[in-house]
């Protein structure tokens, strides 16, 4: 026994009753452009259904086979030919209809036209050449809005690739910086610190902030600031004199930002320019907004144990492959410009981003 459900799904679906509508629309048009001029309006529709009939098989054949095979690259001269000789085939199709069954059954209707004669009408190439443009209407429509809908499709599995990409760039993130955090919150609680209360509080700050406010494709710039200054905060009260930090910000216009992306920078200059310092470490971070753009620098010192190779191994942290593959999402290649420069001891980032 056959699926009800599944046949009538079949015939209800979207594309199904689209296709219908579609020819639906292109019998009527051909019948009104025509109603004016033929008197025999049941000959008409009959006329006009036929020619329908046989658009609606050249157009299945072309859409489905010849189209796929031009665009594969193979063979196109073959498959070229194979078009041409489907709209033959349509024109011999629609000209045996009309000779042998309109004809015998209309004969009034062609009494004062032209004589219709098969093997004439099939062997004359003009008569052909003037038939294709009407014999292919439909198919031209079809082929162009068959394109609208895969670009459409291809736009927008793009968007979900983009999408999916920049949630695990961000769950990249999210844990380590987290498991940072909670292993000063850990070390301050061994000492038992009074510092702890405050720890505890920015640290709830910036998990409610990432959370909560970084759904967005763009945040305002003013949240990733306050993030920033926490997670600063966060790192003073772990290294203490160790670390000299300064931050300054000029924030003119509150512009929007993707979200996390400073903080990437901020935690790499203190991975390698503070954690594995014996000496005072020092990071100089600068941020300026404008109705237009967004300039960001970051300098941390490298420790000075460290030798130029050592440190050039070192400078391939997964959170700087992983920003410059959020920018490429986020931004187009126009719309920003990110550079690392190493002089001396000292390691500099320049970001710029055109404000959103």
């Amino acid at each position: 026994m056959p699926d009800l459900n599944k046949i009538k799904q079949l015939i209800f679906s979207k594309k199904i009753i689209f296709q219908i509508v579609f020819w639906i629309v292109i019998l009527l048009y051909y019948i009104s452009t025509k109603w004016p001029l033929e008197k025999n309006k049941v000959f008409l529709f009959e006329k006009m259904f036929l020619l329908v009939a046989v658009q609606i098989l050249l157009t299945y054949f072309v859409v489905r086979f010849i189209i796929p095979n031009l665009l594969s690259g193979k063979k196109k001269l073959k498959h070229i030919n194979a078009f041409v000789f489907l709209i033959y085939a349509a024109y011999v199709m629609y000209t045996a209809f009309r000779c042998y069954y309109l004809l015998p059954k209309y004969p009034e209707v062609f009494r004062f036209r032209p004589p219709l004669i098969f093997q004439e009408r099939t062997t004359n190439v003009f008569a052909f050449l003037n038939n294709i443009p009407s014999l292919i209407f439909p198919t031209v429509i079809v082929i162009i809005i068959n394109y609208y809908r895969q670009q459409k499709e291809i736009l927008s599995l793009q968007e979900q690739k983009k999408s999916s990409e920049l949630e695990a760039l961000k769950n990249q993130l999210n844990p380590h910086f987290l498991f940072n955090t909670l292993n000063n919150l850990y070390a301050l609680s061994l000492k038992k610190s009074d510092k702890s209360p405050e720890v505890i509080e920015r640290l709830s700050n910036i998990l409610d902030y990432i959370l909560y406010q970084c759904k967005d494709k763009y945040v305002h710039i003013k949240g990733e600031v306050m993030l920033l200054e926490n997670y600063i905060s966060l790192e003073k009260l772990r290294y203490g004199n160790r670390l000299d930090i300064i931050f300054s910000h000029t924030i003119e216009e509150n512009v929007k930002i993707a979200p996390l992306l400073l903080l990437t920078f901020t935690e790499n200059a203190f991975k390698h320019g503070v954690e594995e310092e014996i000496h005072t470490a020092n990071i100089k971070i600068e941020l300026k907004t404008t109705e237009k753009e967004i300039y960001f620098t970051i300098e941390n010192t490298i420790p000075k144990h460290l030798s130029i190779d050592d440190t050039k191994i070192e400078r391939e942290p997964i959170g700087l492959k992983n920003i410059e593959k959020q920018l490429n999402l986020l931004y187009e290649p126009n719309n920003y410009m990110l550079d690392f420069n190493q002089k001396n001891n000292v390691f500099g980032v320049l970001l710029k981003l055109k404000s959103k």
